[in-house]
């Protein structure tokens, strides 16, 4: 009894570690969409662009991190685990076709994974605040 208590007491606090995960990882998507304009446009847009990589990496890995934990205390769907996982793995193609120089599947993967993202935050500010 103490242990479902306790579950469902932190379950608002997980949701809103998730949603502030999602957020951020939203935010940090815009801002590698501004950093390319400036690597085409000005001499610092490159190393802008390569710091901004490793941050929204970074913000994938905390997204994952957010939804395990949102997950598995209050034993809920392991929907966002997926879709965490889902962006992840497509941050690190993204870095893999970075690397590569290859922009023509780059930038359309990155306007895609801005997009899924925008609606990921969206869907999770619909949702009630209890839900995983």
């Amino acid at each position: 009894m103490a242990t479902q208590v306790t579950a469902t007491a932190n379950a608002p606090r997980s949701s809103s570690f998730l949603r502030i995960a999602i957020a951020l990882q939203t935010l940090t998507l815009f801002l590698q969409a501004v950093s390319a304009g400036l690597l085409l446009t000005s001499s610092y847009g490159e190393t802008l662009h390569s710091v901004g990589a490793r941050v929204r990496y970074g913000a994938s890995m905390l997204y994952v991190l957010a939804a395990v934990l949102a997950w598995r205390p209050g034993g809920g769907s392991p929907r966002p685990v997926w879709h965490a996982s889902g962006f992840l793995v497509l941050a690190s193609v993204q870095v893999v076709l970075g690397i590569a120089h290859v922009p023509s599947v780059h930038l359309p993967l990155g306007v895609l994974m801005f997009g899924l993202s925008v609606l990921a935050l969206a869907r999770r500010n619909l949702e009630p605040a209890t839900a995983g």
